[in-house]
């Protein structure tokens, strides 16, 4: 049976370049997401990815499947391509897929493979400040280069940095159905 969907809606997925701050706006002046995106109706980005970080993230408008996406009960994948100083051993790589136990506690165990030398691909479900960066500053190879290149189900090599496109039906339910199987009822957020 179709579900109706509120037209006033939206969902964008946004390939943040580097230097921009995942914010609504920012006292320093610095470029934020929401200005890379259409101006109205005012949406806001989901989760974090920090100023040096690249990559996927959503915007929107759409509480309920901001907080699907956020709260960290759901658990909804996201994958990046991280490059590192040196190159982990398989035992440092063990400490990965194990936990790696940071200031605010153990993380959850990761899925890790190796790209190339010093590039590697790391899965997480957590959405911790900086936690990728952490996790490799406490294994010994700090980050030079993070990406995130998928949320959930989401990826996109075609989008370039700086570019946006509104995600599909499908997209929106799959994210959806990412958050650990938790139905999605589309609502809105206070404008």
């Amino acid at each position: 049976m179709p579900v109706p969907v509120d037209p006033d809606l939206v969902h964008y997925l946004l390939n943040k370049p580097r230097g921009v701050v995942t914010t609504a706006s920012d006292p320093q002046g610095r470029p934020t997401v929401v200005s890379l995106v259409p101006a109205s109706p005012r949406v806001f980005p989901v989760g974090r990815l920090d100023r040096d970080t690249e990559g996927l993230l959503v915007l929107t408008n759409d509480g309920p499947l901001a907080q699907l996406l956020t709260h960290p009960s759901h658990g909804v994948p996201k994958e990046y391509l991280v490059e590192v100083e040196g190159s982990p051993t398989a035992g440092v790589l063990r400490r990965l897929r194990q936990g790696v136990l940071l200031d605010d506690g153990p993380t959850a165990p990761a899925t890790v493979g190796v790209v190339g030398p010093g590039v590697l691909r790391l899965v997480i479900h957590e959405g911790r400040n900086r936690q990728v960066r952490r996790m490799f500053e406490a294994i010994g190879h700090p980050v030079r280069r993070l990406v995130r290149t998928r949320i959930g189900p989401v990826s996109d090599r075609g989008l370039s940095p700086g570019e946006w496109r509104p995600l599909r039906p499908a997209e929106v339910r799959g994210l959806a159905s990412a958050a650990v199987g938790v139905p999605h009822r589309p609502g809105r957020t206070a404008r």
